[in-house]
Formats: structure tokens, C-alpha cells, sequence
């Protein structure tokens, strides 16, 4: 074993921990600022430095100079750690670093059980993955974070100011001040926004900047995000997780707590919302395929408002409205996570479907805040920041505190001469960044490209340059990780960008949070990016003063705030609910009637020909098999292998794979309502199912035979599903969505079992043994008709048990009436009293075992028939009845509530 890491569990060979780290950790690589050792260090010789002057702008009053950095040590030694990381790691308890390796892995389970996720769209593997979260955190020290605070409300200041000059008189642009081409010219100016005044006259409501310490120690600011900032959920889940992991160091360094900063800013949104007390505000996230969809869902949930998409919404009257169980809701504020172009098809892009239509007619009438106001993603494109320094002393009259990396917009051709020659030194980056009709491309560090790519690059931005922007490149600091391996672990230095957000808490009044979304480069990277492999770190920013334990926690609650915390359910999350309750029970009965056809089509027992008619007349009627299979008395053989071969076929509407595909696809649109739990149960029956038919189409086409092997796959995934409907029905909240989830999967039993047993005395199945057992079997009633009746085979004792039996929750008796009176509930109508939506459903009280068992005059039960045709046909008209009540909004009894 190496020496250092024989160390790793004898502190005392190395003395105190902070020694102990300060002998372990790697220093920071050559021009890299080392955090973990308070180093300054010059930038190498070989990269340019095109415009930076010699003593960088200082991050604080000019009046007092800075103070001097310390010295690296000479001749390659380890210097001693800086106060706060020696604070750290003095903190690690008795059992020092031996017990770094268990705190990773408790971590890595903890952010797997909580479900925390990343979306990669270029992912290969599938779009979701767990989030990536280093062991240690980024530590601030308190002058260093008072220089990023000011600088930080100061430049928010200036955008908003910009935003309101430039949708109202333009003086800027009139100046001089702000070239149009990157105003008017960028996509993300929109026009539709001129002359908008937002309530409190500010436009920003969450503004972020991109931070990296350069190697003399000062902060630059590389970009700056206005649209709709992602981090402010995933940070939350990084403090939660690294305090847990270390307790007492979190306590000792007196780190700022996040909760105080996110009640001063839903406080600011609910004092400037435009009407309605309580306001009703509400989180617009594009979707469950949105990369940072778990980040939306987490921090609806915190916050305590409801997560919306944009089909929950719907502008009548110049008004904004939530389409929920209870009618329409009006919404007084929205927090947006989807970008300006997508808001509303009307007036932006056409083609979007993430968006509310008029919604930008109800802003300019002033009905709703939005946070941020439409209009400032031109803010974003990194052009702008080589002319912040100029509209900061217009605007403000100030001087700005922070500076931003030297820029240069390659679309004036003094800045474009001057900066093609320093290629090499800088990055290059598009003016419009994923903005159609523009250059798109990845950021390129002109140090990696070869000379002839130089040259390409050069020519590229002479033809065109406004489409092109020159940042000078800085190597950015490094903090120390832990990488965790098969051995110990060890610690690395990594690149870190820090990402620090600014809440509006008031009209021209912000307040930046006192932490934020520390970003890590990938091992062999140079760019901090969560796009291409890189992790993040929780950000823990120390005071001097006493540390504000505010939480979201109300200590003093009335019924009136109770109920406020009863989220209404989106006509979205219904309907997704209530599919969700439906493919659960049809790849459940898929299943069954799979397994029961499998079990019969094996066995040694010939079956009579009117069992195997009603095995292939229920297998073509839910798709089991294709349309064109010859029938399953003529040819047993080929009958079973099309059956086995289309289990897995997700192209098919009944298959048992299609089924199962829908389940996860329902699950993750109302992810948020799910346990971990029940989500991982979901994913793990979909992608185990998948592989073991891949395993056996494999063996088929080896010429091996899979029925065994079938019937094993099946048996598996009914326990899968046996564990998904114990979770929905003894794990979730009773409300009105798990309603809809149980009527869903209720209509689904009803039409399938009202079919079965139809199709089973049409046929004739019902009056051979084996059809008898097979028809008790696929109701999964087996065990209790054996107990009941031992050997009788009568339809009185079909009947009594599959019809008629009210405690038999898979008779058609008991789902009706259970059906009536869930239908009634969700309409909030008083137990026992039911809707004119429930007398669609057939009254179980009227049925009786002489009317059903007496035979017509051509013995075919005609009264059991037509009850049972009634049954299926009530079920789906019930179920259209309720996409229209329920999910659409059409109906007649449509009503605005809480206006």
C-alpha cells in the first residue's frame, strides 16, 4: 500500500488532521489559484494575457487596498492549509479520514434514495441520471463572500435597469451605450414587451452569475443567467445532504443558512403579485424530459406552490388560470423554468407546446407576475459583458465592484482586429448562444485548437463576425475533491465555477443568497459543466456575526394556512394520475391472461376447444397477439410462440412491454407525488422486463424455445406489480388525484372482467371444467371459490362469486359500487350521497341470482348478458364522461373558483 495512504488511518503519524490534509491533497495545478491552500499563483507564461492590466480591478472600495496574498512555498512544498479548510478537516471527529471512504458511499446512497436526478439529453444510456455530488463543500470565507455579495447586488441592479430602458425610452441605445445588433438583433429581445411596466417596476426577480477566482485570487464574473436560472433546488439538496455528512464542522465554521433568503424572496413575490390575498402562485417547468426536472419538482415542494406545465394553464379574459379538479383557479404569480420563446405560441414560437396561449396579453394587462418578466435573455449573450462597465456609470453612476473576464463582440471591427491575433489565449464563444438563424457551437479553448483550426476559426469569425465573441481565458481555481476508488479514496484538485444567485424580496430591492451551486470540471476538463460529465459541490459561506436559523418551518399554523398547504390537483396531474391507475391494472391483467394462456398451452391436459377459442378471442381482443395469427385451435404451436414474441413489442397497444411503458411514462409526468419508493419500483419492473425478453428473443433466434422462460419473466413481473398496487393502495394520500388513480384503474377492471366473462358464455367456455377454472383464474378468484364452494361448477356459483359477491374485490358487484362511490367523492358530494355521474354505472343492489342465472329460451342467460354488455359499455362512457369533466374543461359545469 502507498505510504500516504497507509496515513490515511493514523493521524497521529502525520499530527493533526489539517496537517494530515495538507500532506495528502495535490496542490492546485500550475496557474491554478489553490483554494484548499489559500495560494495565489501567476498565470503561466505561455498564455496571453490580452487586456487584463497587471493589479486587476479590485472587488472592493479602491480607497483600501487589498490585502496582499500569501506566498506559494518555494521549492515545490505543500503549504499549510488556509484557516477555514484547516477548520474543516479539524472537524472530522475521532475517526478523522478513515471515515471519508463510508461518508462517500452515504452520500452516493443517500442522493440514489432520494431520487435526485440530472437529465443528460445526449446521454446514451437513458435521459436520467443520478445527480453528481462531491464529499466536500466550497468554503467562503466572509470578506471574500462580502466582496462577491456586493459586487453581485450591484450588477443585478444594472440589468435591471437595462431591462427597463431598453422596453422603455432606449436611451441606451440612442448613445451609444449598447450596439442594437445585440438588443433588437438577438431573438431574445422581444418586442411584444415594449412599454411593459412590471409590477414594482422590476423586471428581475432571480438573476444568476457565473463566478471563477483567477490565480491572483480576485473574482470574475464569465457569465450571467436571467431567463430562468437552474440551482436554486439542486443547492438546497447538495446542504442538506453534505451537513448531514459533516455535522460538526458545519456547525463549527457558523455556515449561513439558505431558508431566511427563500422566505424574504416568496414574500417580495407575494407583496408585488397583482391581486388576490393569499396570492396564488405557481412553478411553469417544461416537463419531466427537462434536463433539471427534478430541481422543479424539489423546489415547487419547498417553496409550498403548485408545479404546473403549461397545459395546466389557460388565459381567459386577459386573466391567468390553473385548470384544476374544482374548476379553474386564478393564478396571481409564476415562477417560470422554460425559456421566453417557448412562453406562448400567439405571439412567440408557434410550434411550442410547453406554453399558455395569451399569456403575454395577461402581463401586459398587468393580471400576472411572472418571475423573470419575458424579454431578458438577450442579457444573457456573453457580447454584453465588455459593455456593462460603460451603461453601470451611466445608469448607476457607479463603478462596477465585480469585474467580468475582458470581452470582445466580434461584430465591431476595431474589437475583431484587435483580438484575432490572441486567439490562442481566449475562448471563442457564440454571440446567441441556442438561438435559431444564429451560429451554434460548443465554447472552444483556443489553447487545445491546432494552428490550422486557428486559422479556421479566424476565417469564420471575419466573415461573420457579430455571430462571434472572444473571452480571454483564465484558469480558473481549484478545490480539493474526494474521488472515491477501490482502495481509500484520495483527494483531488478540481476546476470550480461558483454560481450565486440574486432574489428580488421588494420592488428595486434584492438579496443575494448566502450560498449557491459550486460546479466541478470533469477529470481531464478544463470547463466546469454538468453537460459534460462535470459534479457540483455545496457552497458553504461563513459569518462573523450570529448565524440566522430562520426555517421554512411554520411554528404558529391556523386552519387558514393548513388549507393553503393543500396543493390543488392540476386537471394534468389528474389525468396522468388517472392513466396511471389504468395501465397499472391493464398490464395486470396483460399479465394474468398471459400467464394463464402459457400455463394452459403447456400443460400435459388437452384443453377443450371452446377454453382454446376463448383464450385466442381474449388475447386478439387486448393484443396479446397479431391480428393475423392463425387461431389457436388450429395451430396450438404457433399460437404460443406469436404470444411469447409480442409480450415485449412497445409498438403494440396491449402488449404487456407497451403497458409497462405507459406505466413509467404516467409515473414520471407526477413524479413529484410519488414516493422513491414506488418511482423506483416502476422503473426497476420496466427495465427488468425489457431485458430478460431482449435475453429471449436472443435464445429464439438461436433456435431455443422461450414458453418456460416466459412464464418465469411473467411470474416476475406480476410480483412487480402486486408491489406497485400495494404502494397505491396503502402508501398514498387519499385526495382527490389518488381517486382518480383508483377509478382509472377500477374502469379498466370493470370493461376487462365485463368482456371475460361475456365472451366466456358467448363462446361457450364457462361450461367445460377447464374453461370454468380458467374463468375463476383470470378473475383471481381460485383460492377463495375452493373455499367456498369446493367442487360445485355451476354458473349459480360463477355468478355468485365473479358477479354478485361485494366482498370479493374482483367481482363486478364490488368495483361497480366502489366505482359509484369514488366518483361521488371526487365531486366532493358527502359520503354515501352519489352524483348523476355515478348513476351512469349500473346499481349492484338491484342485481339478484335468480333474475342473472335463469336461462332464456335459447339457455344463453340473457339477462347476465346484457348486464354484463352494460358493464363495459357504463365503463367507458364513464371514463369519457370524466376526461371531459375532469381533464378538458368543457363541460357545462365549468366554473371559475377562488376569483
Amino acid at each position: 500500500m502507498d505510504p500516504l495512504n497507509e496515513s490515511l488511518f493514523d493521524a497521529q503519524a502525520l499530527g493533526s488532521p489539517a496537517d494530515l490534509a495538507s500532506s495528502l491533497a495535490p496542490p492546485a495545478a500550475p496557474g491554478h489559484f489553490d483554494e484548499l491552500r489559500g495560494l495565489a499563483t501567476p498565470a503561466p507564461a505561455a498564455v496571453p494575457r490580452l487586456g487584463v492590466p497587471s493589479q486587476p480591478a479590485p472587488l472592493h472600495d479602491a480607497s483600501s487596498p487589498p490585502p496582499a496574498p500569501p506566498a506559494r512555498p518555494e521549492n515545490g512544498e505543500r503549504g499549510p492549509l488556509a484557516p477555514h479548510w484547516a477548520g474543516f478537516f479539524e472537524q472530522l471527529g475521532t475517526e478523522g479520514f478513515g471515515d471519508l471512504p463510508r461518508r462517500a458511499v452515504s452520500l452516493e446512497r443517500q442522493i440514489r434514495d432520494n431520487g435526485v436526478t440530472y437529465n443528460v439529453y445526449a446521454d446514451a444510456g437513458g435521459p436520467q441520471r443520478p445527480w453528481s455530488l462531491d464529499l466536500f463543500p466550497l468554503i467562503v470565507p466572509p470578506e471574500s463572500w462580502a466582496s462577491i455579495e456586493a459586487g453581485a447586488l450591484q450588477r443585478v441592479r444594472l440589468l435591471d435597469r437595462i431591462l427597463a430602458d431598453v422596453y422603455g425610452p432606449q436611451q441606451v441605445l440612442a448613445e451609444g451605450l449598447l450596439p442594437p445588433a445585440l438588443v433588437q438583433g438577438n431573438p431574445g429581445y422581444l418586442r411584444a414587451m415594449h412599454g411593459v411596466r412590471p409590477p414594482g417596476d422590476t423586471w428581475l426577480r432571480i438573476a444568476a452569475l457565473d463566478l471563477a477566482r483567477g490565480p491572483d485570487g480576485n473574482w470574475w464574473v464569465v457569465s450571467q443567467r436571467t431567463q430562468a436560472p437552474s440551482g436554486l433546488g439542486y443547492l438546497l439538496e447538495n446542504r442538506l445532504a453534505i451537513a448531514r455528512q459533516f455535522p460538526q464542522a458545519f456547525e463549527a465554521l457558523q455556515v449561513q443558512r439558505l431558508a431566511a433568503t427563500y422566505n424574504a424572496m416568496m414574500e417580495g413575490l407575494q407583496s408585488m403579485c397583482p391581486a388576490g390575498q393569499p396570492p396564488h402562485i405557481v412553478l411553469l417547468t417544461p416537463g419531466p424530459y427537462n434536463e433539471t426536472y427534478f430541481e422543479h419538482a424539489y423546489i415547487a415542494r419547498y417553496l409550498g406552490i403548485t408545479l404546473v406545465e403549461g397545459n395546466d394553464l389557460t388565459v381567459r379574459d386577459q386573466r391567468l388560470y390553473l385548470k384544476t379538479l374544482q374548476g379553474l383557479r386564478p393564478v396571481h404569480g409564476l415562477i417560470k423554468r422554460l425559456d421566453d420563446q417557448f412562453l406562448d405560441p400567439l405571439e412567440l414560437r408557434a410550434d411550442s407546446t410547453l406554453g399558455v396561449p395569451g399569456l403575454l396579453q395577461a402581463i401586459r394587462a398587468g393580471n400576472v407576475l411572472l418571475a423573470n418578466t419575458p424579454g431578458s435573455a438577450f442579457l444573457e449573450s456573453p457580447a454584453l459583458l465588455g459593455f456593462l462597465p460603460a451603461l453601470s456609470r451611466r445608469l448607476l453612476g457607479e463603478k462596477l465592484l465585480l469585474p467580468a473576464l475582458p470581452t470582445w463582440w466580434c461584430g465591431e471591427r476595431a474589437a475583431m482586429e484587435a483580438v484575432l491575433p490572441q486567439l490562442a489565449g481566449c475562448t471563442i464563444k457564440p454571440t446567441y448562444p441556442g438561438e435559431e438563424g444564429h451560429a451554434g457551437f460548443e465554447t472552444q479553448l483556443g489553447s487545445r485548437l491546432s494552428r490550422r483550426e486557428l486559422d479556421e476559426w479566424a476565417g469564420r469569425i471575419v466573415r461573420a463576425g457579430e455571430e462571434y465573441t472572444v473571452q480571454n481565458y483564465l484558469p480558473i481555481s481549484q478545490m480539493p475533491t474526494w474521488e472515491q476508488d477501490l482502495g481509500t479514496g484520495h483527494i483531488v484538485p478540481r476546476s470550480v465555477l461558483l454560481r450565486v444567485f440574486a432574489v428580488c424580496v421588494g420592488p428595486q430591492s434584492w438579496r443575494v443568497l448566502p450560498g449557491g451551486l459550486a460546479r466541478l470540471a470533469g477529470a481531464d476538463a478544463q470547463i466546469a459543466s454538468m453537460q459534460r460529465g462535470g459534479s457540483s459541490a455545496d457552497v458553504w459561506v461563513q459569518t462573523r456575526g450570529e448565524v440566522d436559523r430562520t426555517t421554512r418551518l411554520q411554528v404558529h399554523t391556523t386552519p387558514a394556512s393548513l388549507a393553503r398547504h393543500r396543493a390543488p390537483v392540476t386537471s394534468r396531474a389528474a389525468e396522468n394520475m388517472y392513466w396511471l391507475g389504468r395501465y397499472t391494472e391493464r398490464a395486470e391483467n396483460a399479465v394474468r391472461l398471459a400467464r394463464l394462456t402459457l400455463d394452459l398451452l403447456s400443460g400435459e391436459d388437452p384443453s377443450s376447444p371452446a377454453l382454446l377459442t376463448w383464450l385466442h378471442d381474449m388475447a386478439w381482443r387486448n393484443a396479446l397477439v397479431p391480428r393475423d395469427v392463425p387461431s389457436l385451435p388450429r395451430s396450438r404451436r404457433v399460437f404460443e410462440r406469436a404470444l411469447v414474441a409480442e409480450l415485449a413489442d412497445i409498438d403494440e397497444g396491449g402488449s404487456v412491454g407497451y403497458s409497462l411503458r405507459c406505466v413509467r411514462q404516467a409515473a414520471a409526468a407526477v413524479r413529484e407525488r410519488l414516493s422513491p419508493d414506488h418511482w423506483n419500483q416502476i422503473v426497476r419492473a420496466e427495465s427488468e422486463f425489457m431485458r430478460r425478453s431482449a435475453e429471449q428473443a436472443g435464445e429464439r433466434a438461436d433456435g431455443g424455445y422461450a414458453s418456460a422462460a416466459a412464464l418465469r419473466m411473467l411470474e416476475s413481473t406480476s410480483a412487480a406489480l402486486a408491489a406497485m398496487t400495494g404502494a397505491q393502495t396503502d402508501r398514498m394520500t387519499r385526495d382527490d388525484a389518488w381517486r382518480l388513480l383508483s377509478i382509472g384503474r377500477h374502469i379498466e377492471r370493470l370493461a376487462f372482467l365485463s368482456s371475460a366473462l361475456a365472451a366466456g358464455f358467448e363462446i361457450g367456455s364457462v361450461h367445460d371444467v377447464s374453461g370454468f377454472e380458467a374463468m375463476v383464474g383470470l378473475f383471481d378468484s381460485t383460492i377463495t371459490f375452493h373455499a367456498r364452494y369446493q367442487q360445485r361448477r355451476d354458473v349459480a356459483t360463477l355468478v355468485d362469486l365473479l358477479v354478485l359477491d361485494g366482498d370479493n374485490p374482483r367481482s363486478l358487484a364490488w368495483v361497480t359500487q366502489t366505482l359509484r362511490g369514488r366518483i361521488a367523492r371526487l365531486a366532493g358530494s358527502a359520503p354515501g350521497k352519489l352524483t348523476a355521474l355515478s348513476y351512469e354505472l349500473p346499481d349492484p343492489a338491484a342485481w339478484t341470482l335468480e333474475h342473472l342465472c335463469e336461462p332464456g329460451p335459447d339457455a344463453d342467460y340473457g339477462e347476465l348478458m346484457q348486464l354484463l354488455e352494460t358493464c363495459e359499455t357504463a365503463a367507458y362512457h364513464v371514463s369519457d364522461a370524466i376526461g371531459i369533466r375532469y381533464f378538458t374543461l368543457t363541460s357545462e359545469s365549468l366554473h371559475s373558483v377562488g376569483a
